[in-house]
């Protein structure tokens, strides 16, 4: 019992950074100096410029990866936003009992996405993208049926053991 107890909480650390180090990529990705900067230039204009570069419309900047491929780091932009949250997907079921239910992991996946978009819409510290949460979701998925894979490795081989 104590070694699961320490196990979990070495979980919970790993998720914790995971989701440290996420923030710090996605919202805090320039130089302080220049998070400085941005900050210094908030405004009510300023932030509301923020929905003027936003993106809103479903698959329209994975559309326009696709499309400008050849000129785009598209690859590196599309699969980037699914594989950052796939620890996401697989973690969250380790950290929280309740995030083994597949919808209440990617209700809290898509309102940890969404938070940061939001965050960025009006700090200025990112562009709103209606697509990376979805990517991001997707990613988060696909976490998740890691984590499934994980579990019915683990039964089989404790299965193994008890024949």
């Amino acid at each position: 019992m104590k070694k699961r107890l320490s196990h979990k909480k070495y979980v919970r650390l790993i998720f914790f950074l995971y989701l440290v180090v996420v923030i710090k990529v996605i919202i805090f990705k320039y130089p302080w100096e220049q998070l400085r900067e941005i900050a210094a230039t908030w405004e009510k204009e300023v932030i509301f410029e923020g929905l003027d570069t936003a993106n809103f419309t479903l698959f329209k900047t994975i559309r326009m990866y696709i499309d400008y491929s050849y000129k785009l780091n598209s690859f590196e932009n599309l699969v980037g936003n699914v594989v950052v949250f796939i620890p996401f997907g697989f973690l969250l079921p380790f950290v929280i009992s309740w995030g083994r239910n597949f919808f209440v992991m990617m209700l809290n996946a898509f309102l940890f996405v969404a938070g940061i978009e939001v965050f960025q819409l009006f700090s200025a510290f990112g562009a709103f993208d209606v697509d990376d949460i979805l990517l991001n979701c997707f990613g988060a998925a696909l976490g998740y049926i890691a984590y499934l894979g994980y579990e019915t490795m683990k039964k089989r081989q404790k299965k193994k053991r008890r024949d």
